[in-house]
């Protein structure tokens, strides 16, 4: 249906799996590229993400996966968390691509108001398909939809994309 379309997805790494995690599932990326793949015609999707060496496997996963990792390095706070803010990243490289014209539309995978100003820009191009939230409605930033840009939300396809060998909550009773 969408093999013609040349579109290109911008993850942000860090808000897709913390918004997923928060409603309760785990995603399963693999599903989840052939998803964007057959529903939104992505040819490319590049996830933004920090890199921490302890997690060189999930990396591989990803990247056998079919996406493509940008990484950021990452800093740690005085608490020892870290902290690899890709959001800079996101913006730069999407624009990039968008005045090289290297893709069609963009799909923007990320609750965070941050990057209205990149929906914006892409909307006034006429680059922009869709946003794609990990959050449920009210948890996506107003910022966003303040665009007036098409915003879906993942957990609407949570049946699709979940990972089926996660454990359903209370399947073993002891929820």
């Amino acid at each position: 249906m969408h093999s013609k379309e040349n579109n290109f997805a911008y993850i942000d790494g860090a808000n897709l799996h913390n918004g997923i995690a928060g409603l309760g599932w785990k995603l399963d990326y693999k599903r989840f590229r052939v998803w964007l793949s057959d529903k939104y015609g992505i040819k490319s999707a590049y996830i933004f993400i920090g890199l921490i060496p302890k997690y060189k496997d999930l990396y591989k996963y990803l990247q056998e996966c079919g996406f493509t990792l940008i990484f950021k390095e990452v800093v740690y706070n005085s608490d020892g968390k870290p902290k690899g803010n890709c959001d800079a990243d996101l913006v730069l490289q999407s624009v990039c691509d968008a005045y090289k014209n290297k893709f069609d539309k963009a799909i923007i995978v990320s609750s965070d108001g941050d990057y209205a100003g990149l929906v914006k820009f892409l909307k006034e191009r006429g680059k922009l398909k869709t946003i794609l939230s990990p959050h449920t409605k009210n948890l996506c930033s107003i910022l966003l939809k303040r665009t007036n840009a098409p915003i879906a939300y993942l957990n609407d396809q949570k049946t699709i994309l979940r990972d089926k060998k996660e454990k359903a909550p209370d399947a073993d009773k002891t929820a």
